[in-house]
């Protein structure tokens, strides 16, 4: 079964600028971005791959892309790919996820930042990429990403990120660092909601917050609404107690829309290891405990559900991609890569079976590529 025109997930990528001189393009930028996305959700994790995945898949490829001069080298992906405008494909990103139309009323986005720790270049003593996500947690989806040179810029990178994501009706949440009153505001004037966790950094606040639950505490409770989970699972039991109150006056009166207040408490038992942790967070959100604490929770599982699966499926971590715009552009590539393989529902597969099915079979391939337009 043959494609006969490109799967509609690539004309979102049309109106990125070309940068090479006319005399150099012997391929397309079109099938260049196809053949790097298609290898991305297949499992080619370097230019290198890429060139290999795509002469072995070039008859497929020649039923819905011309590819005159073949398949472009490892060399030429790497060039092209360096010198792409960040902005332009960032904006295609959002394009693409405009076109879902998707609902984003209660949907928790998590954002948070990691590190590509191989894409530092210490011969021109380039530090290592720090990319800042949004991920919409139940969605399995990736809203956006902006870099960073190191995880100390996170905190004015993350208002330039809510500049250009639409999050209407969202419920972001973010860890400690980010617990500012600008970030807190950027989200009310997006028409989101914010949870924001609370530690030391805010000391006056997360005083406040331990001396209010304390007190709550010698009262038994009263008027506090508490939620409790249990998990056992790879030999771990996890137990959290969730307290959530409204927001006092003196707290609502500094912080946009504040309307709750909690507090987590963690037990951890790992064989013999014990350990206990409490945090606390504030929210736009009335103070329902059993909302506020799915958000809390699904804060937490960004770790396993985006950061796990770029590194161990996709080998974000062993990128060594320094070139130019190369490594934050191949990073994007892998976000919509893993976004697309989350939402697929054509395989009832893991992530790794998916890209392994997806690059021994053409039609599997294609499936995937157009079921996510539905």
């Amino acid at each position: 079964m043959a494609i006969t025109k490109s799967p509609v997930i690539l004309t979102h990528f049309e109106e990125l600028t070309d940068p090479r001189m006319e005399r150099t393009k012997r391929h397309r930028l079109s099938d260049i971005v196809a053949i790097a996305l298609c290898g991305a959700i297949c499992g080619a994790d370097s230019w290198a791959d890429v060139e290999r995945f795509g002469n072995e898949k070039i008859d497929w490829f020649r039923t819905w892309l011309p590819l005159e001069h073949g398949i472009p080298s490892h060399d030429t992906l790497g060039r092209v790919f360096s010198l792409l405008d960040t902005k332009e494909f960032y904006h295609c990103l959002a394009n693409w996820v405009a076109s879902l139309q998707l609902d984003l009323q209660g949907q928790t986005v998590a954002i948070d930042g990691m590190t590509l720790r191989r894409s530092f270049d210490q011969a021109s003593g380039t530090g290592a990429l720090h990319l800042v996500n949004a991920w919409a947690s139940d969605l399995h989806l990736s809203l956006g990403q902006l870099a960073t040179e190191q995880k100390s810029n996170e905190i004015t990178a993350v208002p330039r990120l809510l500049e250009i994501l639409a999050i209407e009706g969202a419920v972001v949440t973010l860890d400690a660092m980010h617990c500012q009153k600008q970030t807190a505001e950027k989200i009310r004037l997006a028409g989101a909601d914010y949870v924001l966790q609370v530690k030391g950094n805010q000391k006056k606040m997360h005083e406040q917050l331990l001396q209010l639950f304390i007190d709550y505490g010698d009262q038994d409770y009263r008027g506090v609404r508490r939620h409790v989970t249990v998990e056992k699972n790879h030999g771990r039991d996890e137990r959290r107690e969730y307290y959530v109150a409204p927001a006092p006056p003196k707290l609502s009166e500094q912080w946009r829309d504040l309307r709750s207040v909690g507090m987590v408490f963690r037990y951890r038992k790992s064989g013999e290891k014990l350990s206990e942790e409490t945090s606390f967070f504030i929210s736009s959100l009335p103070p329902k405990v059993r909302s506020l604490a799915g958000h809390v929770r699904n804060h937490w599982s960004v770790e396993n559900s985006l950061h796990w699966s770029l590194d161990v499926t996709f080998s974000e971590d062993q990128s060594r991609l320094r070139k130019g715009n190369g490594q934050e552009i191949a990073a994007g590539m892998r976000r919509l890569a893993l976004s697309i393989l989350k939402r697929d529902t054509t395989l009832k597969e893991s992530l790794r079976g998916k890209r392994l099915r997806a690059g021994w079979n053409n039609q599997t391939l294609q499936a995937i590529l157009t079921s996510i337009q539905a």
